[in-house]
C-alpha cells in the first residue's frame, strides 16, 4: 500500500521542462531602428522575428494603436536550449531570485547584444538590449490548450518557483542570487 502511494506521488512529481523562450527587443518606434533590431534578433537566434504592435494610444509617448514598436522571436526545443546556454553565458550563469515568478517562469534582460560571442559592435547598427522570457511547463499542460474537454491544470501539477530554480541549478548550472 505504501509503495503504491509513493508511485502515485512520483507520477505527479514530473520535472518541469522549457516550453518556449521568447526574445523581445522593444524599440518604441517604427522605421530604420526597428529594421536594425530585427536584423540583430535574426542574427542571434537564427529565426525570423515578428513585429510587435502597440495596444494603446499615448500622446506622451507618441504612440498610436497598432503602431509597430518592437520585434520578438519564440524559440522551442533544441533552438531554445542552444540560445539559453548562450544567454546564460552572457549573464555569467547567474540569475536573480526575483527573476522567477510563482508560476515557475523566468524573465531577465540582456543589456547589450554584443555580449554574445557571435556578435560584434557595428556602428551602423548600434547597441540593442533584449528581454528573455522562459515559459516552463510539465508534461500534461496540453489540457489547458486543447480544443475538446479543455480543463484547468490542478494545483498539484502546476510548476512551482522552487521546482524551476532546482531545474536550472541542475540542468544549466545556474547560480541563483538572492
Amino acid at each position: 500500500m505504501i509503495k503504491e502511494n509513493n508511485q502515485i506521488k512520483n507520477k505527479f512529481s514530473i520535472n518541469p521542462r522549457i516550453e518556449k523562450i521568447t526574445v523581445n527587443i522593444g524599440v518604441g518606434e517604427a522605421g530604420e531602428r526597428l529594421e536594425k533590431a530585427k536584423s540583430v534578433l535574426s542574427d542571434i537566434t537564427g529565426h525570423k522575428p515578428v513585429q510587435t504592435l502597440s495596444k494603446i494610444t499615448s500622446k506622451d509617448w507618441s504612440l498610436r494603436k497598432r503602431m509597430p514598436i518592437g520585434c520578438k522571436v519564440a524559440l522551442r526545443k533544441k533552438d531554445a536550449e542552444k540560445f539559453l546556454k548562450e544567454a546564460l553565458i552572457t549573464r555569467e550563469n547567474k540569475i536573480a531570485e526575483y527573476a522567477f515568478d510563482n508560476e515557475g517562469n523566468i524573465s531577465f534582460g540582456i543589456p547589450d547584444h554584443t555580449s554574445f560571442k557571435s556578435q560584434k559592435y557595428n556602428p551602423n547598427i548600434g547597441i540593442f538590449g533584449m528581454d528573455v522570457s522562459i515559459t516552463m511547463e510539465k508534461i500534461g499542460y496540453r489540457i489547458k490548450r486543447r480544443r475538446l474537454l479543455r480543463r484547468k491544470i490542478p494545483n498539484k501539477h502546476k510548476v512551482k518557483k522552487d521546482e524551476t530554480i532546482k531545474f536550472f541549478k541542475e540542468e544549466f548550472e545556474v547560480e541563483v542570487i538572492e
